[in-house]
């Protein structure tokens, strides 16, 4: 899965950041500083949903500068940390237009380092290495009704900059929010996913239970499909008498041999209700034979009866 993020900074103030970086390229410092966290809710004027349903946060101006002067890499990834937990977690910047000493970051995030409206956050500037692989688990079984559950990730993730093991991130997806956890990254436990190549898998979600697979038994065959079959009538091959060359009779002529069973008559248009589950049989029909007995002896076809007729006409 490919995924290409951009962070949206005022254009002049990046061209002299990035002048800063070539000039001296020796001496960055990690930015860090705390400020009071709020949610994207509380940030004035209209609502902001692309914050909210990605893993950006909304920086004040004065932030800016500090990272010009610190000379801090881009792209600008930070590690935000509630002290009174120790809990801490990652995020780019996507714009710095927010109040000074006030920064605005997703719910999902306030809610990961259990923080409430206000409340004070550290945050310091980090490298981290790029995303090969992840590994996300639902947190309800509804994601399962998703046609193309990589593909949607894939576009809501284009939102975010850096994942967090152990952190619980919200998508949105057809009017639902859905989600899922974190389970695993690499190379390392929080990576960036800017113009990366990643790897996605999928753990089961929670609540999920593999439906029960009943073998079927397999049951004994109680008729005989030879039994079925009708005793053929008329001519049967290899049912004469024997005679041997040198004229003597035979000892028994087989009087010994038990005698065959009879088989059941088959009537077709009756449904076999104890067929064995299965079993194919293949009934074949006997046509009975015309009754001719009844047509008169005249009206009988005899072979060679008929008048013969010459080709060449006789003169007289």
């Amino acid at each position: 899965m490919y995924i290409a993020l951009e962070t949206r900074v005022d254009a002049y103030l990046l061209r002299n950041f990035n002048g800063f970086n070539m000039m001296f390229p020796d001496h960055s410092r990690p930015f860090s500083t705390t400020y009071k966290c709020y949610s994207v809710s509380m940030l004035p004027g209209n609502e902001r949903q692309d914050v909210e349903n990605g893993g950006k946060i909304i920086m004040p101006p004065s932030a800016l500068d500090q990272l010009t002067r610190l000379n801090v890499v881009y792209p600008m990834l930070f590690k935000l940390t509630n002290a009174s937990i120790n809990r801490s977690t990652h995020a780019g910047v996507l714009e710095f237009v927010a109040d000074e000493g006030k920064i605005y970051i997703p719910y999902w995030m306030m809610h990961n380092l259990l923080l409430e409206e206000g409340d004070m956050v550290e945050i310091e500037s980090v490298s981290i290495p790029v995303a090969t692989y992840s590994k996300f688990q639902p947190q309800s079984v509804e994601f399962l009704d998703i046609t193309n559950p990589k593909a949607v990730l894939e576009n809501c993730l284009r939102n975010f900059a850096c994942l967090t093991t152990g952190d619980l991130i919200a998508i949105k997806y057809n009017n639902t929010t859905y989600e899922l956890s974190v389970l695993e990254t690499k190379p390392g436990p929080a990576v960036t996913i800017i113009e990366c190549d990643m790897n996605v898998e999928f753990a089961p979600p929670v609540g999920y239970t593999e439906p029960e697979r009943k073998e079927k038994e397999e049951e004994p065959m109680t008729i005989d499909p030879t039994e079925l079959m009708p005793e053929p009538t008329g001519f049967v091959a290899f049912k004469g008498e024997g005679t041997r060359l040198d004229g003597k009779k035979k000892k028994d002529n087989g009087a010994n041999d038990a005698p065959q069973a009879q088989r059941q008559t088959y009537v077709r248009g009756i449904p076999d209700y104890d067929h064995p589950f299965g079993l194919l049989r293949f009934d074949r029909s006997i046509r009975k034979a015309e009754q001719n007995d009844t047509k008169p002896e005249e009206n009988k076809f005899e072979e060679f009866q008929g008048e013969g007729f010459s080709l060449k006409k006789n003169r007289k």
